[in-house]
């Protein structure tokens, strides 16, 4: 059930009902113009990665910046877009029940979408389906480069999954999705830099086969906030899947922040215990904050460190610095923003103090 809002606009931000998403957005701004910014003139476009944001909002503030569309994991995300006016959406992900592929297919009349395919029976399932619909789906080719997860092998196993695609009447070959997922939280540059050459390689070899056999590889999609940089370096990836870089957190700031983005996205929380010097207990615990990646930052108040959570409470404790006050309110860096932004239905668009805005977060739960 969506939640009412915390918030108001023209609140200030001490007001603001906790736990509460909170987006820093003169950060977040210049988030999305300095990652439109590098981008320009390189030849690779942005196809910003949704399962970060899960939010329409967002994603046309990114298009209008230049970005070709947006990708997501899962057909209820690509729904919730679809239906907020995004045009362009790539599934970048292995979609394999014919239900759910009914569901895609149902979006052509308002969006243009693809998936991605790692075994023939999956693509001649998304044929039939397409077939049923009366439409044309494009199909990318996974490989793994690397991350050990979904994708087939670089070279002729990849090539024979896109010429079976190329083959269907039904279907249109779009080219390689080749994302290494686990390299961009390789915390120093040096192995970030040793995943993408070995994933370049791969890459590179079967855009050779491709053409080979007669095949163009229009898109070439991969690259992530830890790494996108060492993608254009290679010169073969032709979409970025950025998705992070809008909020970035705790986990990637332990990489070394990129220095082009800054911190954005914030869990509001508000103090609602100290009985002792030293201590202190939030109103934000598990249910407010992922900590898959680690704990959470406490921004901004040196000596204030986050050390535990449960259900619904943090625990601070207190090595320097002024003592957190009952009722202060505290801003919480994730540590890892995706799961967080999925714990809330609206983010709270602050600037300078004062909230601004209200965004849904449209594709929340979307795990179907």
């Amino acid at each position: 059930m969506l939640q009412p809002p915390p918030a108001e606009p023209g609140m200030r931000e001490e007001e603001v009902d906790t736990p509460a998403l909170l987006l820093d957005l003169d950060a977040f701004e210049a988030n999305l113009d300095a990652m439109a910014a590098r981008l320009a003139g390189t030849g690779a476009r942005l196809r910003a990665h949704a399962k970060t944001h899960k939010s329409a909002v967002i994603a046309l503030q990114q298009i209008r910046r230049g970005a070709v569309g947006q990708c997501v994991q899962k057909v209820a995300e690509a729904e919730a877009l679809a239906w907020g006016g995004v045009p362009d959406i790539l599934v970048s992900n292995q979609v394999v029940d014919a239900r759910k592929l009914r569901r895609l297919a149902a979006l052509s009349g308002i969006a243009k979408v693809a998936v991605c395919a790692d075994d023939a029976a999956g693509i001649d399932t998304i044929s039939a389906v397409a077939e049923a619909a009366g439409t044309r789906m494009e199909v990318l080719v996974e490989i793994d480069v690397g991350a050990g997860r979904c994708g087939v092998p670089p070279g002729p196993e990849a090539v024979a999954l896109a010429e079976r695609i190329a083959a269907s009447p039904h279907l249109t070959f779009g080219g390689l999705q080749a994302y290494h997922g686990s390299a961009q939280h390789k915390r120093s540059i040096e192995e970030r830099r040793a995943a993408i050459s070995f994933a370049a390689e791969g890459v590179r070899r079967t855009i050779e086969q491709l053409t080979q056999r007669g095949l163009p590889c229009p898109i070439v999609g991969g690259a992530g906030t830890g790494t996108y940089e060492l993608e254009l370096e290679a010169g073969l990836w032709t979409e970025i899947q950025a998705g992070s870089y809008a909020f970035m957190d705790a986990d990637y700031a332990a990489n070394g922040q990129p220095p082009a983005f800054r911190q954005s996205l914030f869990v509001l929380s508000q103090v609602m215990s100290a009985p002792r010097d030293g201590m202190a207990v939030l109103d934000a615990g598990h249910k407010a904050v992922a900590v898959d990646s680690g704990l959470p930052l406490v921004w901004d108040r040196p000596g204030i460190r986050y050390v535990g959570a449960s259900d619904e409470h943090g625990s601070l404790v207190v090595e320097g610095g002024a003592q957190p006050k009952l009722g202060e309110r505290l801003r919480l860096v994730p540590g890892h923003c995706d799961p967080t932004v999925d714990r809330y239905d609206w983010y709270v668009g602050v600037r300078k103090g004062r909230v601004e805005c209200l965004w849904p977060v449209s594709a929340r739960g979307g795990m179907a």
